[in-house]
């Protein structure tokens, strides 16, 4: 782990961690979050069902009912362990309040831990894909501004650059809650992410400007709420090759006195490339920070945009 680099704390299904708590007393280790993300990360493990008192191998449990709000039984003998995981996981996620989480990653298609897509059996053979699982909605509902995600999604690029950069983003948010900001505290840091809130939806980086600009209309308390949740919000969005380009051509307007003619043109064919998909975000950004040393430009080096994640994890390097 980089030494510059204090570890995030995040919440993670036991199994995916190589811990042997599966209903057939396997596990489900994901090497890409252990070996990758764990250089980064301080995982949590939590397993609903054996935490809530269920044994290791135990009998296959599946959602039945509405989807809205569904039962866990088990699938042969039909025992109803719906109140029982409830009642553990209303008082599991107040415990986890201690542990300051950066976020979750869930075992995907888990009648527990599925964040989306888990079966929900009806009458017959019916059966529906928009089921939740009953501990990983008892956990969004209660941090609904926690950046989560499953296992599968995130041998996704796209899905799992989006999630390592909110929980960077809610990170840096966390460490200026600590030092009781003021609301010049706030303009830094808003000012800092302006790009890459501009990265993933306009509206919320317009939104959240007039809040900024707005701020001695609301107490700071209720300021920071606002603003965490618009913040939040918008990295739930996904950044596009279109939201990206914009945000390109936007920064390098910052630079139409300082480049040579030749710099401008190259600069250009580098954003054009990239929109072609010929070439990754990584190409124009390298270059931007070329530009942004050469000419030191004090406002463009403090945008977390051109360094979001630690280089490390190579985010920026699919095309």
């Amino acid at each position: 782990m980089s030494n510059a680099i204090k570890p995030i704390k995040i919440g993670i299904s036991a199994c995916l961690l190589g811990e042997k708590v599966r209903y057939n007393g396997g596990h489900q280790h994901d090497l890409l979050i252990t070996d990758t993300l764990g250089k980064f990360m301080e995982f949590v493990p939590v397993c609903p069902e054996v935490e809530c008192g269920l044994g290791t191998p135990r009998e296959v449990m599946r959602l039945i009912g509405d989807p809205a709000n569904p039962r866990l039984v088990a699938s042969k003998t039909g025992i109803d362990h719906t109140d029982g995981m409830q009642r553990w996981a209303s008082i599991k996620v107040k415990e986890l309040e201690r542990e300051d989480l950066g976020g979750f990653i869930f075992k995907s298609r888990s009648p527990s831990s599925g964040m989306e897509r888990v079966r929900v059996y009806g009458e017959g053979k019916t059966v529906r894909k928009n089921g939740v699982g009953m501990f990983a909605r008892a956990f969004m509902d209660h941090f609904p501004r926690l950046p989560v995600e499953e296992d599968g999604r995130l041998h996704d690029i796209v899905l799992r650059e989006n999630f390592i950069e909110a929980i960077f983003v809610f990170q840096r948010w966390r460490e200026l809650l600590q030092e009781k900001p003021t609301l010049g505290g706030l303009v830094n840091f808003h000012t800092n992410h302006k790009l890459q809130i501009m990265s993933h939806t306009v509206k919320h980086y317009q939104g959240l400007g007039r809040l900024v600009a707005q701020g001695k209309k609301h107490p700071i308390d209720e300021l920071l709420g606002l603003y965490e949740e618009g913040l939040m919000d918008a990295m739930r969005l996904k950044p596009t090759i279109k939201k990206q380009v914009n945000v390109l051509q936007h920064i390098a307007g910052y630079f139409k006195k300082q480049l040579s003619k030749d710099e401008k043109q190259e600069l250009q064919e580098i954003i054009d490339q990239y929109r072609q998909t010929l070439i990754p975000l990584i190409v124009p950004v390298t270059l931007i920070n070329h530009y942004v040393r050469k000419y030191s430009s004090e406002y463009l080096a403090r945008q977390y945009y051109l360094n979001p994640n630690p280089l490390e994890l190579k985010l920026r390097n699919h095309a």
